[in-house]
Parts: C-alpha cells; structure tokens; sequence
C-alpha cells in the first residue's frame, strides 16, 4: 500500500473542530454507516407502522431537509471551500494558544510574575506595573501569530496545496468534506501508515457558524469506518487544541489518550529565546484500538 513519507507533508499538529459534541441535536446524513442498526421488525399484512406517519412527516419536513448534512469524498471543486475553513480553523487557535493556553503553562505564568514583581523593585513605578502585564500578553499574541502564520503557511504549501496528490491518489488515505445546502461547511482526512498498520486523522475542522450540529463527530465517525473497512488496527491523531470540548470529541469517538508533550515544536518555530518565553504549545496523543494485531 503506497503510502506518502511523512517528510513530505508539514505534518497537522493542530486538529480538530473545537466544538462540544451532543451540544444540538445531530440531523446527520451520510453516506454510509459503521454499525447498521439491525432492521426493524415488520408489520403484519394489510396494517401500516405507527412510526410511517412520523417517518412520513419528517421526510417532507422542509427544516430537516435544509439541516441534513451529507458527508462525500473531496472533489476537485471543493478546493476552495475547503483551503477556507482549514485557514479560518488554524488562525482561530492564535488567540487560544496565546491567552487560554497560558493557563496550561504554570512555569511561564511564574516567570511573568516574576518580572513584573522585578520591574516594580527596580522603578517603584505602579505604571510600568500595569503596562507590563500587557506588554508580555502582547508579545505572547505575536509570537503565537508569528508561528501559527508560518506553520500554515507550509501546510497550504504541502498537502493543503493538492489534496488529490496526498489524500486521494494514495492507497490508504482520504480526504472528505460535509456539504450543507450544497456548501462545503466541514473536512476531515485520513493518512494511512502501512508500517504499524494505523491510519492518522487529521485535518478536521468546521465552520464556525456551523458548530454545535455533530458535523465533526460525524467527520471522526467516517474516518473510523474507513479505518475498519480498510483493516487497520488503529487510528491515531496528535492536536495542540487548548479547549477542552476538543478533547471530550475525541473521547467520545473512543479516543484515550496516550501521551502528553510539553512546549512542542512546531513547523516554522525558530527556537530563539524570545520565542521559548513567549510561545509554548501542548502536543496530545490519541488513540483508538480498532484490533488486535
């Protein structure tokens, strides 16, 4: 199964739709199903189901039609759509990573401290103390731009650049999107490695005003069924997402965790001191055992 070298594509360190899954209700439609529920018991000769007239119902139900969500393979004219909501997904964790990721960061909060407690011994001054805060929040966004910025501006360049070349030519990778009202509002791929038998989700992510709808528990769901049909023992994903809902998604697709890095690197970091104060990124490990091999 010729799968892609993993130097070859700027690996997604940032993943996923940070929504809160169950949050609405989930009118989902797609293509298939991983686990078919077993059919339905029929009714006698010359008597009708009571669920027909609801069922009836629903189908002619305006609202349900718009609201369905139908899930396909990437096409060469999604392009665009999807590039967008994968650029929108990746500049919103700008703001998460500098402020709400401070939080995750107890050291680098100790350290602030500790300068603005220097800053006062040194000047007695009680507005240096109150522009410093700022001033180190201000610097923590443009390190967090800068990085992020750069980061996607190598994966537009690699597998976001032609998505057929990575996702879809390659055995044992996919790529698809959810189209809403003949809109593509969320992605998602798989890249398989044929050397542990696993396959990789990555590239998740959904439009922000179509959030809180299960398009991104459906996206995951559709990675785990071509995981299964394809006899892969696992499928596993890294993030940096800072928001818990992020988290709780990928356990309630069957995800556990496995591992934790601390201040990970990422591509376009540069390393330098100013950088190490003032970026700092969680890298978390998931994993979902399909079978034993």
């Amino acid at each position: 199964m010729p799968i892609l070298p993993p130097a070859m594509v700027c690996q997604t360190k940032i993943v996923a739709d940070e929504e809160m899954p169950g949050a609405k209700s989930d009118p989902i439609v797609s293509s298939s199903q991983m686990w078919p529920p077993p059919p339905a018991a029929q009714p006698p000769a010359g008597t009708s189901s009571p669920a027909a007239p609801l069922e009836a119902a629903a189908a002619g139900d305006p609202r349900r039609k718009r609201d369905a969500v139908f899930i396909r393979e990437f096409e060469h004219s999604d392009r665009e759509s999807v590039r967008r909501i994968f650029y929108e997904g990746i500049m919103e964790r700008i703001p998460n990573t500098a402020f709400r990721g401070l939080k995750q960061q107890p050291r680098i909060i100790l350290l602030y401290l500790s300068l603005t407690v220097m800053c006062f011994y040194l000047t007695e001054s009680l507005l240096l103390i109150c522009c410093v805060p700022i001033l180190l929040l201000g610097s923590r966004y443009h390190y967090s731009r800068k990085v992020i910025v750069s980061y996607l501006e190598c994966a537009l360049q690699t597998d976001m650049s032609d998505i057929e070349q990575y996702y879809m030519k390659p055995a044992g990778s996919c790529f698809w999107v959810a189209v809403l009202d003949g809109n593509v509002v969320g992605i998602v791929a798989a890249r398989g490695n044929e050397e542990d038998n696993t396959v990789e989700l990555c590239r998740m992510s959904v439009d922000f005003d179509q959030r809180g709808k299960g398009i991104a528990k459906a996206l995951g769901r559709k990675v785990l069924e071509f995981a299964v049909l394809n006899n892969y023992s696992a499928v596993v994903l890294g993030t940096t997402a800072v928001k818990m809902a992020a988290h709780k998604l990928y356990e309630s697709l069957g995800f556990r965790r496995v591992g934790v890095t601390d201040h990970y690197v990422l591509p376009g970091m540069t390393l330098s001191a100013l950088e190490k104060v003032f970026f700092q990124v969680r890298y978390h490990r998931y994993r979902l055992h399909l079978r034993e091999e």
